[in-house]
């Protein structure tokens, strides 16, 4: 058992960042606040930068918008937007309780990646609405990133904005959540020595989430056919009438699922699902217990299981583990082996912003899979380490430079850098707000934890 702790002192552990938060968010009345990067040596500065110099690259952006890249921090912008119909593992609890998530995720854009990113939590829950309020501010921002909204209008309004906008548009649930995956799987079936495209995978969820891991993993050689997906209604399959068009729960992408997905046409539920499975990636509701331990030791030999439904994982990693999984992993920092959305969208936003591309395609998330998965192998992957942490800041470097330069190879970047531009450029964001936050605690400007 992970630290030999026994499962009374693993819960314990597993509940203390609760608490914590509770006393830290208050004392702190938020993460974030707006900085400053000009100089300021007097306050004649201020006619530089405001009335009357301004007027001099404000007019060199209406004479061409494009300019607006070189005066301001547009290339750098990047709006968090959500409705806060799905907050994570909290569900539909509205646009304020799902500030403090927002907050939470800017922090990580700019600690990790050196993206000033800004929470807008919107108080419409219409579709269109949505739409045309991301359409009006993205004159401001040089990239998009969808949160937390509830399916199915996640995939309706992530297809309109990539449509309609040239900026980056990126739902984290779907692509953040699905590179990540596939960086750990790809390792973890290094351990364990099968390949991708001969394992059979149990999909426990079939939200927007998974459906996306879905896509990527056959994308990096999977077969569709060998991956069970399971709603809440059952695994999906060719029979399921209730998903088809026209009927009350349709959903066309869970029928593509039943179309494309299990071949063998399994029915049942999770249990099914899992029999003899060799890999089970759960991205569901909140357990613990939604997946039990008999299900587990009904895997095929040598099994993997990502539980990664937040706050509380599927199933806890350590009866995964008594039930003869050999690696486990969850969506928590508290345990081995975090799949962690952390590690993809800091720095797949930055490789795009510093070429400034006009959007994020699946190619980029896919080399970014294996960045992060070929930084891992290097320093040597095991049962409990087939993924690295938050702490590893050059991969966060080496993912940004391979996302900036498939943009540039398809096409997509207004900004044709070279390899060595772009590592120059994200190596010295990212180091910047890392040492700036680290000045700024020494000097107790940022005040210690109470």
């Amino acid at each position: 058992m992970s630290e030999k702790l026994t499962v009374k002192e693993l819960i314990a552990k597993a509940e203390k960042p609760k608490a914590i938060a509770m006393k830290y968010h208050p004392f702190y009345r938020g993460k974030l606040e707006v900085g400053i990067k000009t100089p300021i040596t007097s306050f004649q500065d201020f006619s530089v930068w405001y009335t009357p110099g301004v007027a001099e690259p404000c007019m060199d952006i209406y004479r061409d918008k494009n300019k607006v890249y070189e005066h301001t921090n547009k290339w750098n912008f990047v709006a968090i937007v959500t409705d806060g119909t799905r907050v994570l593992g909290l569900g539909n609890i509205g646009p304020e309780a799902a500030m403090p998530v927002m907050e939470g995720k800017a922090l990580l854009f700019k600690y990790l990646g050196g993206v000033d990113a800004f929470p807008i939590c919107l108080g419409t829950k219409d579709p269109e609405e949505i739409i045309n309020v991301v359409k009006w501010i993205s004159p401001t921002f040089g990239g998009i990133n969808l949160e937390d909204f509830e399916k199915p209008k996640c995939y309706y309004i992530l297809d309109r904005l990539r449509k309609e906008l040239d900026v980056p548009v990126w739902h984290d649930d779907q692509q953040g959540t699905a590179l990540v995956t596939l960086a750990g799987l790809i390792n973890a079936l290094k351990v364990v020595n099968k390949k991708m495209d001969e394992v059979s995978i149990a999909m426990v969820g079939a939200g927007a989430a998974n459906i996306n891991v879905a896509k990527y993993f056959a994308k990096a050689g999977a077969k569709l056919g060998n991956m069970i997906m399971v709603d809440s209604r059952g695994t999906l399959h060719q029979g399921r009438e209730d998903l088809q068009e026209g009927a009350a729960r349709y959903d066309p992408k869970k029928w593509e699922m039943c179309q494309k997905t299990n071949s063998a046409g399994k029915t049942g539920g999770i249990a099914e699902a899992m029999k003899g499975a060799d890999v089970c990636i759960a991205l569901s509701q909140s357990g613990p217990g939604v997946i039990k331990k008999e299900w587990v030791a009904a895997m095929a030999d040598d099994s993997i299981v990502f539980a990664c439904a937040n706050p509380v994982p599927e199933i806890w990693p350590w009866e995964a583990k008594e039930a003869g999984a050999r690696i486990t992993a969850t969506g928590r920092s508290d345990f081995m082996n975090q799949v962690n959305n952390s590690l993809g969208f800091p720095a797949v936003f930055r490789g795009a912003l510093d070429v400034s591309a006009e959007t994020i395609t699946d190619e980029m998330c896919i080399v970014a899979a294996y960045a992060i998965a070929e930084y891992a192998e290097r320093e040597g992957i095991n049962e409990d380490y087939i993924i690295p942490t938050m702490e590893a800041t050059d991969m966060y470097i080496e993912e940004a430079v391979l996302v900036g330069m498939k943009a540039i190879e398809q096409g997509i970047a207004r900004k044709k850098l070279s390899r060595d531009a772009i590592k120059a450029s994200a190596e010295a964001i990212i180091r910047r707000s890392k040492a700036t936050t680290d000045l700024l605690m020494k000097n107790q400007i940022i005040p210690p934890f109470p």
